[in-house]
């Protein structure tokens, strides 16, 4: 993905959002590998959503399943993602560690109507994380795109009440 231009209207796209976090219930994603895939990582899942609210911000315990697409059982996975706002940002946090071992992934700005983008990719290693979020009339997608070495998969996130 190329770097956003941010979106000069207004900020009603990053509100938007801000303002759907709370009141997600559900997810349902695909994992699907490009062409240069080392990993093979393919699949779909589901999950459940709780949320909570704090001086933080907002957070998203996600339990689910992820069906693998090759022969085999579904695996239970759980994640806690952390979203805050700073004025026209949203930026989005991963607690697979616990709170006080978040790992900071990217900020998302709006780049048109009902989309927001990184600002900068998250490396991880050689790995480079980016992702396009657009809003929908239940929630919004999140469309993760992982590239580097080994790596090229695209995850497609649906978040709605």
């Amino acid at each position: 993905m190329s770097r956003p231009v941010p979106y000069e209207a207004d900020a009603r796209s990053s509100i938007e959002v801000w303002e759907r976090l709370p009141r997600l219930a559900r997810l349902r994603f695909s994992a699907t590998p490009g062409p240069r895939s080392q990993t093979g990582w393919a699949g779909t899942g589901e999950a459940r959503i709780d949320t909570s609210r704090d001086p933080d911000g907002v957070r998203l315990h996600e339990n689910g399943l992820f069906t693998p697409s090759v022969a085999g059982s579904p695996v239970a996975f759980r994640n806690v993602y952390r979203w805050s706002r700073h004025g026209d940002r949203l930026s989005l946090w991963h607690e697979r560690f616990g709170r006080d071992a978040a790992v900071w992934l990217f900020d998302l700005v709006a780049t048109g109507r009902d989309r927001l983008e990184t600002v900068e990719p998250h490396h991880c290693g050689q790995d480079r994380y980016d992702a396009r979020l657009t809003l929908t009339a239940e929630g919004f997608d999140l469309r993760w795109s992982i590239t580097g070495p080994r790596k090229d998969e695209t995850l497609a996130y649906r978040y709605a009440r």
